[in-house]
């Protein structure tokens, strides 16, 4: 069985603990691990106008947020998915695990 886990969030650093620590699962039961890969970086642009009334410069504040995500696929059984379920998620980290046959 393959287990593919999808990792979002806001915070780059948080996301590789979460990475390191399902990959250091797996290697330690001896399972076939590959990634963290890399994805594309989602960026969200928000462009704003600094002043308050339409009066004065054209002056605009770009606002950005960036959602990093990373994807993780190990050849898991059902012992180790269960220790896979107990990792503690930060806040703002999302998962995604999808099981294929």
């Amino acid at each position: 069985m393959l287990a593919r886990i999808r990792l979002s969030g806001t915070d780059h650093i948080r996301l590789e603990n979460v990475c390191n620590q399902l990959k250091d699962i797996a290697t330690k039961a001896g399972v076939s691990v590959s990634g963290p890969i890399p994805l594309p970086t989602r960026r969200l642009r928000v462009p704003v106008r600094k002043s308050p009334s339409g009066d004065g410069t054209a002056t605009w504040e770009r606002w950005e947020m960036r959602i990093h995500k990373r994807l993780l696929e190990i050849d898991a059984d059902e012992r180790i998915m269960r220790q896979i379920m107990r990792v503690r998620v930060p806040d703002g980290v999302n998962i995604e695990i999808e099981l294929k046959s």
